[in-house]
């Protein structure tokens, strides 16, 4: 049954990417998202429906909040580039990810890898991310304020 869940929500993403229903390539797509399927490991947990409308609600709060960020520092690193002085302190600071989860710990340096002008290097055994930074001047309070609020959002979807 747990295989059939699997195929079910990966086989129309599949047809999407493919833009393709002719039944061989259906036939290909529920290979392979059976095999996938049998490739993922059972779930630990199971989902509490109760918690589903909150859960979506931060993850949409979320994706709002990573665009902003994406287009803050994307400006931020066009001004940096277009800047004849070229205005850049490179570093690599640490930010602690702020709990004990992996999953959470990597959405988090997911998110800041893929914000323009910083990128995780590491991350340690206690959850300390060391990142990159173009411009390492920021105040500590600021990135401080960022990670606690990834991690507020991110505790709130996958808990």
């Amino acid at each position: 049954m747990r295989y059939l869940w699997v195929m079910i929500s990966l086989l129309p993403v599949y047809l999407a990417l493919t833009a393709n229903l002719e039944v061989s390539n259906l036939i290909v797509g529920a290979l392979l998202t059976l095999f996938v399927a049998v490739l993922l490991p059972p779930m630990q947990r199971s989902i509490n429906v109760a918690r589903l409308p909150g859960a979506l609600l931060a993850l949409l709060q979320y994706i709002i909040v990573l665009m902003i960020e994406l287009i803050r520092s994307g400006l931020q690193v066009a001004r940096i580039v277009l800047s004849p002085s070229l205005p850049i302190r490179p570093g690599i600071i640490a930010i602690p990810s702020g709990t004990n989860s992996e999953l959470a710990t990597a959405l988090s340096a997911h998110a800041i890898s893929v914000t323009p002008g910083e990128l995780v290097v590491e991350i340690d055994d206690q959850g300390v991310m060391y990142t990159h930074c173009l411009d390492a001047s920021q105040p500590e309070e600021a990135r401080l304020f960022a990670q606690r609020q990834r991690h507020d959002l991110l505790r709130r979807i996958i808990q």
